[in-house]
């Protein structure tokens, strides 16, 4: 530590190059003194007894419907087999439920795209609104 001398060799007086910690000190228990008179007052609530309930939600999962399209473009609802204006119909009825129905597409990777428009045309004809791609993340070729 660098104090005053009463030493007159040095002539001028040197700068003083360390940090003066006393007034950081003092802050640092002000600070202390505060956060110990306000913790137990945060800590302060109001006692009420609260009902109990044995109450549960009622969430109805909505079903996800396939619709699966292979190479040839034949259409598979959940695994059956059907036709273009059954698929309509049934798009039609599936629109109407509550909770809506999610459809996911199932598509060979050499359909026509053509084939792919049509379906999501007439899923979006009948107003659908929920509509997925399923894929094979796999990279197997």
């Amino acid at each position: 530590m660098a104090f005053g001398s009463f030493d007159s060799h040095g002539g001028a007086s040197r700068v003083q190059s360390e940090i003066n910690m006393v007034p950081l000190i003092d802050v640092m228990l002000v600070l202390l003194v505060i956060f110990l008179v306000t913790a137990p007052l945060l800590t302060h609530s109001v006692k009420i007894d609260l009902p109990r309930a044995s109450s549960t939600p009622n969430e109805s999962k909505a079903e996800n419907v396939s619709l699966s399209i292979d190479a040839d473009g034949t259409l598979y609802w959940n695994n059956e087999r059907i036709g273009r204006e059954e698929l309509k119909r049934r798009l039609a009825v599936m629109a109407q439920t509550t909770p809506e129905a999610e459809l996911h597409l199932r598509a060979d990777k050499t359909t026509q795209y053509q084939v792919l428009a049509e379906v999501m045309a007439d899923a979006a004809a009948a107003g659908v609104k929920k509509i997925g791609f399923v894929s094979d993340p796999s990279t197997k070729q």
